[in-house]
C-alpha cells in the first residue's frame, strides 16, 4: 500500500491532473507544426501522382483540415449555412454528421476551424462563432456556446477560424472582444475558468500555440495588430509584440524551438525570430525580414532553415533561421507547407501539389500533380497519416497512398 500511494504521488506530481496519458489531434498534428512523423513513404511520385484511393464528395464548402484517428477520419463542412461535422470510416463512408452551428456564408463561404481531438471530445469553432464540444463517438454535442453572444465579440472580416487548443482540463478559444478578449472554458462544461483582456483587440484567425516551460505554461496567439504571450494558469498577459502595419489577418500558427520562438506573417512584420526569456516573461527580437510575408500557409523549420511560402511575390523561400536571410527561392505560386519522411509537401493555391527535397538551404522539387477534384480555393492544409495523404478541397476530401510498394 504505501508503495502504490507512493507511485501515485510522483505521477500527480510528475502529470498534473487532466494530462497524463492524454491524446491530442489538431490543426497541423503535434505542436501545430505541419511536421508528420512518417516513414516509408514514397521519394517521387508516378506522373499523374499517387493513386487516390478514395474521394468524400459530399464534405460541403469548408476550408478545414480532417482529424486521423486508427479507425476512423473527422471532418466539418457548411451544407445550406450550417456547420456539420462528418465522422467516416477510414474507406470514406459517413458513419454520422452532426450539425453544430450557423457558419460564415460572406466571402469564401464554408467552414474554417480545425477540430481538436482529445481522447473522446472534439473541440471547434463555426465561423459565426459557436464554439462546441462533441462526444466523438456518436456526434452527441456535450456544451456549446457562441462568442459573439456569450462574450460579445465583435464581427470580423472573414468568420472566426481558430482551432481551439487544449491544455490538461482546459479549452481556449479568443472571441477579441475588448473585455473578453481570450478566454479559459473548462473543457468539460464550458464554464469559465478564466477572462483575458489582452489588448483589447479583435481574433486574428490564429490557431494559437501553446508553449509548456519549467515555471508555467504560454499561450501564444495573434490578436489584430499583436503577438501574445497569456498565462495558461491565470490569463496574465505576459508579453506582446506590435505588428507593423494595419492588417490584420495572422494566421501561421507561431513555432517555439530551443528557446526562440518564430512566426511569419503577410499583414504585419514578416519573418520574425524572439528570444523568449527562461521562465517565460519576456521576448527579445533577434531579427526580422519584411520581405517574408507568407499569410496563412504555414511554414517548417527544419535543420536551421525556415521553408515558407510568400504571398506577395508567389513563390516560396529558404531562410537561414540564425540570421533571417533569404538563401533560394523557387518558383511555385503561394501556398501550404508541411513536411514528412524528410521530404517537403508543398500545395499551392492553383491546385498543384509539389513534393521536395529539402538540401538544406536549397529546395529540390522531385515530383508533383494537379487536385482537378473538388471545388473553390485550394486553402485546406493536407494531413498524412499512416502513409495515407489526406487533401480537402472544398466539397471533397480525398486520400492518396503515398506509402512505398512493400
Amino acid at each position: 500500500m504505501k508503495l502504490y500511494l507512493y507511485l501515485t504521488t510522483l505521477c500527480c506530481l510528475l502529470f498534473p491532473s487532466g494530462i497524463f496519458s492524454q491524446e491530442v489531434l489538431e490543426f497541423r498534428g503535434a505542436d501545430r507544426r505541419g511536421m508528420y512523423q512518417e516513414t516509408g513513404l514514397l521519394q517521387s511520385w508516378p506522373e499523374g501522382g499517387p493513386e487516390l484511393l478514395w474521394e468524400f464528395a459530399e464534405a460541403g464548402s469548408g476550408y478545414s483540415s480532417p482529424l486521423i484517428t486508427d479507425e476512423r477520419v473527422y471532418v466539418t463542412g457548411e451544407i445550406d449555412t450550417i456547420t456539420y461535422l462528418f465522422a467516416l470510416d477510414k474507406s470514406g463512408k459517413v458513419i454520422y454528421k452532426t450539425p453544430v452551428g450557423k457558419e460564415w456564408t460572406i466571402n469564401y463561404p464554408g467552414s474554417r476551424s480545425t477540430p481538436t481531438l482529445v481522447e473522446d471530445l472534439i473541440y471547434l469553432t463555426t465561423g459565426m462563432g459557436t464554439v462546441a464540444c462533441l462526444e466523438a463517438k456518436d456526434g452527441k454535442v456535450r456544451w456549446s456556446l457562441n462568442m459573439q453572444t456569450d462574450f460579445h465579440a465583435p464581427g470580423i472580416t472573414f468568420g472566426y477560424a481558430e482551432g481551439p487548443l487544449v491544455e490538461g482540463n482546459t479549452v481556449f478559444c479568443t472571441p477579441g472582444n475588448a473585455d473578453t478578449n481570450v478566454v479559459a472554458l473548462d473543457r468539460f462544461t464550458g464554464e469559465i475558468q478564466w477572462i483575458s483582456k489582452g489588448l483589447g483587440e479583435h481574433t486574428a484567425y490564429c490557431s494559437p500555440l501553446l508553449i509548456r516551460l519549467p515555471e508555467r505554461n504560454i499561450l501564444v496567439t495573434f490578436t489584430a495588430h499583436a503577438l501574445l504571450g497569456i498565462d495558461t494558469k491565470d490569463g496574465k498577459l505576459l508579453w506582446s509584440n506590435v505588428q507593423d502595419g494595419e492588417g490584420d489577418v495572422h494566421v501561421n500558427t507561431p513555432w517555439f524551438e530551443d528557446g526562440f520562438i518564430y512566426y511569419i506573417t503577410g499583414d504585419g512584420n514578416g519573418s520574425v525570430k524572439l528570444k523568449l526569456s527562461e521562465d517565460g516573461t519576456a521576448i527579445t527580437e533577434v531579427w526580422r525580414n519584411k520581405a517574408c510575408d507568407n499569410t496563412m500557409g504555414g511554414f517548417i523549420v527544419v535543420n536551421n532553415n525556415i521553408y515558407t511560402a510568400s504571398y506577395e511575390k508567389r513563390k516560396w523561400y529558404v531562410q537561414d533561421a540564425t540570421t533571417g536571410v533569404n538563401v533560394d527561392s523557387v518558383k511555385f505560386d503561394k501556398g501550404i507547407t508541411i513536411f514528412a519522411d524528410n521530404m517537403l509537401y508543398l500545395y499551392n493555391e492553383r491546385g498543384m501539389l509539389g513534393l521536395f527535397k529539402p538540401n538544406g538551404p536549397t529546395m529540390e522539387l522531385v515530383s508533383s500533380f494537379k487536385i482537378t477534384r473538388g471545388s473553390k480555393a485550394h486553402y485546406a492544409h493536407p494531413v498524412i497519416c499512416n502513409g495515407i495523404m489526406y487533401v480537402r478541397h472544398g466539397n471533397s476530401l480525398l486520400a492518396y497512398d503515398v506509402r512505398k510498394p512493400k
